[in-house]
């Protein structure tokens, strides 16, 4: 047996035994893990790729942070009720509309900060009341929250496990937005309607106003929504006019934060970015983690290894396990599934066919996002789940069919990369 396999299996069984025997945090998993596969490769102890292994992804880190900033800005200031407010007492002539910018108000979250536990906590904890309201029953409602977090992690403009993908080929995030738009937006709109559309027929507008928090968007009017339009503006414009000052991502996030405290309800910001920062450390842990775990995956040869291994295997395999073994690596961590598998299947792809490799890399991204499905953990779902008082059984059952079109969409793009290389640009 080859020491790289060797290897491969010692970090995998210590990661396995670690998270799911011990019941340690992923992060802390991987970290033992990389630390089993350097003794086994004779490498001892390597402090300094652990050192450098944390840091891989500083970069999305700071993403990440400060975008979890604008999100409770969003939140606290009454934004996010307000739009909430506004979707349904104005569309709800129109249920399909009014699902489907429901959705959008789930994924939003997710889109800007990377994470699906992000969304459920955020948004969806806001729209599900609204679900029940509407009548659609409460396993229901929790699987349009599930698919909808994992969607708007999955969207542009953040995507984590894309940008692992890509940090492990050095291929820069640039011109991803058009094929995760592609593979999530048809996705989201197929859950919402399928699973809800037929319970909103006749709904009594009065008895919803009711239950909905109309005044906040009454007494702060339009410039509740400030923060959100900033923010769209200048991620926007610094992609579309080369021009305009580079502003980077972190900056927009802390400058639509700034301008959220202005707008809306007044809150304690430290003291609300404290506790935000504190759901938001988990993340941030896993991704340090991951860097540590592929830093000694490399300085064993065991990545080379299973690049070499998949090039024997044929792309009919490589395929099938695109889609069955990635998605059910992600029940432990998407990030992780994204890094040890999703770099070496990109690799061989791109070396086997003439695929267009940024596509190929979303649809890989996007399919380790649907491991947050996944059982024991389902990050998305278990948690979606609490929010509408149910064990995760009922709502998983409902998550089965979107699951499948969302698998579906993915196989139809990745066999049609070159066709659809215009989104990349």
């Amino acid at each position: 047996m080859d020491l790289e396999l060797i290897c491969l299996l010692a970090m995998l069984g210590v990661f396995l035994v670690s998270n799911m025997v011990i019941k340690l945090p992923v992060s802390l998993s991987m970290m033992f893990g990389a630390i089993a596969g350097a003794l086994v490769g004779g490498q001892g102890i390597p402090l300094r790729h652990l050192f450098e292994g944390t840091f891989t992804y500083v970069d999305t880190m700071l993403i990440i942070s400060t975008a979890m900033l604008f999100m409770t800005v969003v939140q606290k200031s009454g934004a996010l009720e307000a739009l909430n407010a506004a979707i349904v007492t104005r569309f709800y002539k129109i249920p399909a509309l009014m699902l489907v910018l429901l959705m959008f108000v789930i994924m939003f979250p997710g889109m800007i900060t990377g994470s699906s536990t992000a969304a459920v906590l955020s948004a969806g904890a806001l729209v599900a009341p609204v679900l029940l309201m509407i009548g659609i029953p409460r396993e229901k409602a929790g699987a349009i929250i599930a698919i909808g977090a994992i969607m708007g992690m999955a969207a542009p403009p953040i995507n984590i496990p894309a940008m692992l993908i890509g940090g492990g080929v050095d291929m820069p995030y640039i011109g991803f937005d058009g094929p995760l738009f592609l593979l999530t937006i048809p996705c989201a709109v197929f859950t919402v309607l399928f699973l809800g559309l037929k319970y909103c027929k006749n709904l009594d507008i009065e008895k919803l106003k009711s239950q909905l928090n109309t005044e906040i968007g009454k007494e702060y009017g339009f410039k509740l929504y400030l923060p959100i339009i900033v923010l769209i503006v200048l991620l926007v414009v610094s992609k579309a006019l080369p021009s305009f000052p580079q502003l980077g991502t972190c900056l927009i996030f802390l400058i639509s934060s700034f301008v959220g405290l202005f707008t809306g309800r007044k809150f304690n910001f430290l003291k609300e970015s404290a506790d935000a920062m504190e759901t938001t450390i988990p993340v941030l842990a896993k991704l340090m983690g991951v860097g540590m775990f592929i830093q000694v995956l490399t300085l064993v040869g065991a990545r080379g290894w299973i690049v070499v291994s998949c090039l024997g295997l044929g792309m009919v395999f490589v395929y099938i396990a695109t889609f069955t073994i990635m998605p059910a690596f992600g029940a432990v961590s998407s990030y992780g599934a994204a890094s040890v598998i999703g770099v070496p299947f990109l690799l061989v792809m791109i070396q086997n066919t003439s695929c267009n490799d940024i596509v190929v890399a979303a649809v890989l991204a996007f399919t380790c996002c649907l491991g947050d499905l996944m059982p024991p953990t389902a990050l998305a779902g278990n948690y979606a789940a609490q929010i509408v008082e149910l064990k995760y059984k009922p709502v998983l059952k409902n998550c089965i069919i979107p699951f499948l079109f969302c698998i579906a969409v993915a196989v139809v793009c990745i066999l049609n990369t070159n066709a659809l290389s215009f989104l990349t640009v």
